[in-house]
């Protein structure tokens, strides 16, 4: 079926515009997985910072660490496997 002037304007107008919102979406789904990996970054940081704090007082107190193994396992469990390892 041949298209017509009107109809070969018409598609380039829509195929054009489909571009555009694509190239918008794209964008913004980049922005958006630097503040997920900004977010993380942040939250990994406190997430180190509570478990020297726990692992210190637990030593100053004689007590046995055992959140360090179970983070541990859990580590290696979830890097090999996290969804999020995409967004690197």
């Amino acid at each position: 079926m041949a298209l017509n002037k009107e109809q070969e304007e018409l598609y380039k107008k829509t195929m054009e515009e489909a571009k555009k919102q694509l190239e918008g979406i794209e964008g913004e789904m980049e922005k958006e997985i630097q503040i997920a990996r900004e977010k993380l970054a942040k939250l990994q940081e406190s997430k180190e910072s509570y478990k020297q704090i726990y692992i210190w007082t637990a030593k100053l107190l004689g007590v046995e660490v055992e959140i360090e193994e179970e983070n541990e396992e859990k580590s290696s469990k979830h890097s090999k496997s996290s969804p999020l390892s995409t967004l690197q």
